[in-house]
């Protein structure tokens, strides 16, 4: 089933990854009420793990790229609790960033900005959200952002 999410990001030529499967000991979402709770989703894409310490290692549009894989991986996990159908998903709610950076970084809003931006320019109005954009010291595997999110169904 074909929706405007889907045709969004074909318009866009993105394509979503198949939704990632947990690597410890907890679900990929949860469905309470009309909500899809997201667990965190880091950093990847067709190469793999997109690894390092913004402001070290990365640039902040690095990081900001880094945020976009994070954001369609959310849609995927979003797609796989929708049974495929992205129709069902009424907006985005929440997202809560966590960017790897050193301590002297202070621009983790404009890293998370690149899962933001994207949902914005997938969803339009649907997809302006609630958002934290925390840094961390490390995160898991070495990634350099995570990112979890809320979503409400029709």
């Amino acid at each position: 089933m074909s929706t405007q999410i889907d045709a969004r990001l074909a318009e866009l030529g993105l394509t979503l990854p198949a939704a990632p499967m947990p690597a410890a000991n907890y679900v990929p979402y949860v469905i309470s009420g009309n909500q899809i709770f997201i667990s965190g989703q880091i950093s990847a894409n067709s190469d793999g793990l997109i690894t390092g310490v913004v402001g070290r290692d990365l640039t902040t549009a690095q990081g900001a790229d880094a945020a976009g894989t994070c954001a369609l991986s959310l849609l995927a996990q979003a797609k796989a609790a929708c049974d495929g159908d992205l129709g069902r998903i009424a907006r985005l709610v929440k997202l809560t960033g966590f960017v790897n950076s050193t301590a002297e970084f202070t621009d983790q809003p404009k890293v998370i900005n690149g899962a933001s931006d994207l949902f914005v320019e997938i969803m339009g109005d649907a997809g302006h959200h609630a958002r934290s954009a925390v840094s961390a010291v490390s995160l898991p595997l070495g990634v350099a952002v995570e990112i979890e999110a809320i979503f409400e169904l029709k």
